[in-house]
């Protein structure tokens, strides 16, 4: 007869499924919320009024059978976040700015990705966000193994490079957040990354999202990419001791070279650890992803948990009426 224990972890398993896998970021005085056809904003701008901004996601056939592959899965989605993120910050740095009462306020809020920016324009945001996302992952990669190779009159041999590398690495990250959290914008960013957690964790728990409950739940999460950002740094220095590390030129080229494996086991595990976190001896494999984001998210306030809630109920609407026509659609072919 199976244990209590094993019934209990299939039964997580099997509500955990039936869930679907929202997700999001702040922005400027926001919060962006995504579901599987498309993702929403909403940003609290200087009169106080909510205004929202929706993109619907492109589906490209000849990318689906990628997005499906183990480990190459997360490099697509990386990038599709990223391209899809900067638009997002574009529009809500954009709106914020504006004065509501203004024509080019009132035409800010109503911008629409498709008429207010061409194919140009578009490919532009996504080049930019993609690239942004590169250029610090190169400099998270590269900067700590040129530092290392300075003190390998100290420390010699593959293993205590490798070390110090990933130790350079790790303090880098770290301290590079410490501190823009110390900067009065990104705590504000930060405690709306806290309420996008919240507003998440109340809908998985299945509570009603009003902000008195909002408030209740916690504003970590083990899908954060502040979690994604510490695994791709932990796995990185494993991978480290596979590879040569003299001379310096050598290295730094096979840290290039590895980056799209370190981003892909680093998504697989982040998957891995959203799926067991439920489990009691398997959930603490997620908690040091966790702990980042004591940095990386602040308490918000009321004012900012609704913006949350806004921008997830709109996003949940948009879905149901695309899911709908999706089926429409389809009775119509049939």
């Amino acid at each position: 007869m199976p244990s209590p224990l094993i019934f209990r972890i299939g039964l997580i398993m099997i509500m955990a499924k039936s869930l679907p896998g929202y997700g999001g970021q702040a922005v400027i005085e926001g919060v962006m919320m995504g579901g599987k056809y498309t993702t929403v904003t909403a940003v609290r701008r200087t009169d106080h009024s909510i205004t929202f901004f929706e993109c619907p996601k492109k589906e490209y056939p000849s990318l689906i059978l990628f997005k499906k592959i183990p480990f190459v899965r997360g490099i697509f989605a990386i990038f599709e976040a990223s391209a899809i993120g900067t638009k997002h910050l574009n529009y809500a740095s954009g709106v914020y700015e504006k004065d509501p009462d203004t024509a080019e306020g009132a035409d800010a809020a109503d911008e629409n990705p498709k008429k207010s920016h061409g194919l140009g324009a578009i490919l532009g945001l996504t080049a930019i966000g993609v690239l942004s996302f590169l250029f610090a992952k190169f400099v998270f990669t590269l900067a700590p193994a040129i530092a290392a190779s300075f003190f390998e009159p100290f420390i010699r041999g593959g293993a205590g490079q490798v070390l110090l590398e990933g130790f350079f690495k790790i303090v880098l990250l770290l301290g590079y957040v410490y501190s823009i959290s110390l900067t009065p914008m990104m705590k504000r960013l930060f405690q709306y990354h806290g309420a996008e957690h919240k507003v998440i964790n109340t809908f998985e728990n299945g509570a009603a999202l009003t902000v008195e409950n909002v408030r209740k739940h916690s504003r970590f999460h083990y899908r954060c990419g502040s979690s994604f950002i510490l695994f791709t740094a932990v796995i990185s220095v494993f991978l480290y001791f596979f590879v040569p590390t003299d001379p310096l030129w050598l290295r730094l080229v096979f840290r290039l070279i590895l980056i799209p494996v370190d981003l892909g086991l680093a998504y697989e595990i982040l998957r891995f650890t959203n799926k067991v976190r439920h489990i009691p001896v398997l959930r603490w494999l997620g908690y040091p992803g966790l702990w980042v984001q004591l940095l990386t998210t602040k308490e918000p306030d009321d004012d900012q948990i609704e913006v949350g809630i806004r921008a997830f109920e709109q996003m949940r609407l948009s879905e149901a009426a695309m899911e709908k026509n999706k089926h429409v659609l389809v009775h119509q072919v049939l």
